[in-house]
């Protein structure tokens, strides 16, 4: 049991949590293994089968807290939700809004130009650095400044995803090219199972990013299942898929890279198992937690507010600029683009 910034991260699989007075308590075979005050905890992320109390359960809806299950793969399974306080005038506007075709396609215009952009100044900076791997990369760059012309074009939502996935196939073409450390190796991006260490960490940062986005806009008071990019579907946070597309490339890839070039995580914490399925061991999903965890402490000049903000407040910076839009208090929606 770890504590991570506000995040309260539960690994070993036979864990089970409790609410003992105003602390969380984790268990293990009825020992106490780890407690944490109820007040220092804005988020549990549990990828143990032994699950919680209904009490802690309802003392997170009751506070506010978001608490997620996920497998021990990183495949997202579920998420206990509270009395929803959200503000009804905003949601009854955002289902206005988003029923219309032009302003979701505006929105998702917006995102995805960003998130191109984004993953053109990736690896710019990367051939920047490395300057052996521009040569490798010019001929994506120079397609994805094509694809961002592109979108002006469109007028429909499935141009835009035509666009979004030559895009993105685009990209992982070249990502081998950005790993230097040659006991990784990457191919292909594979989600449903990753195939490989590097598709693991990718799948398993991608499922918390995710997280943060859905937590964002239930602080805001937007409803996380409606989109304006990513189709509609039960269970499916649609507007948290749709936002965090704006940060895959800035907040996830780099901090994948990081661990694999700079020999933070091995090969030999991934298990491979006989379906050709690659997971992360527990002492590697807690090198990956930390990682993600120190890359969103970094402050960065926000390029909207002109003021310094930690990375991970990015989404929730972005969850209000959207509600602004929404209400009408801004004519434009305006995306994160970092800075290069």
């Amino acid at each position: 049991m770890r504590k991570l910034l506000n995040t309260l991260y539960i690994f070993q699989e036979d864990i089970y949590l409790k609410l003992d007075g105003l602390n969380v308590v984790a268990t293990k075979n009825g020992q106490i293994e780890g407690r944490v005050p109820f007040c220092n905890i804005e988020n549990i992320v549990c990828f143990n089968y032994m699950g919680c109390s209904p009490a802690l359960m309802a003392k997170c809806g009751e506070e506010g807290v978001g608490l997620s299950f996920l497998a021990p793969n990183g495949k997202f399974l579920a998420k206990v939700h509270g009395p929803i306080k959200g503000n009804i005038h905003l949601r009854r506007e955002q289902f206005r809004k988003l029923e219309d075709e032009n302003t979701c396609l505006y929105l998702a215009k917006q995102s995805i130009k960003a998130k191109i952009t984004n993953t053109k100044n990736f690896l710019m900076k990367n051939g920047r650095e490395y300057k052996n791997l521009l040569p490798f990369l010019e001929n994506t760059i120079n397609s994805l400044n094509e694809s961002i012309l592109n979108i002006e074009k469109v007028d429909n939502l499935d141009s835009l995803r035509g666009i979004e996935g030559d895009s993105a196939r685009s990209y992982f073409n070249v990502f081998n090219n950005l790993i230097l450390n040659k006991d990784f190796e990457f191919n292909l991006r594979t989600k449903r199972p990753p195939l490989d260490p590097v598709n693991a960490i990718l799948s398993y940062l991608y499922t918390l990013l995710a997280l943060d986005c859905e937590s964002a806009f239930e602080t805001v008071g937007l409803d996380a299942y409606m989109g304006y990019f990513h189709v509609d579907r039960s269970g499916r946070p649609a507007l948290a898929l749709d936002l965090m597309e704006e940060f895959r490339c800035y907040l996830v890839d780099r901090c994948v890279l990081n661990l694999v070039n700079l020999h933070k995580i091995n090969k030999s914490q991934f298990e491979f198992e006989p379906s050709g399925a690659v997971i992360m061991n527990e002492d590697a999903k807690k090198i990956v937690v930390n990682e993600w965890q120190q890359r969103k402490k970094i402050e960065i000049l926000h390029p909207v507010l002109n003021e310094k903000v930690p990375v991970g407040l990015l989404p929730y910076i972005q969850a209000r600029f959207l509600a602004k839009f929404i209400r009408g208090e801004t004519e434009e929606y305006i995306p994160f683009i970092a800075k290069l």
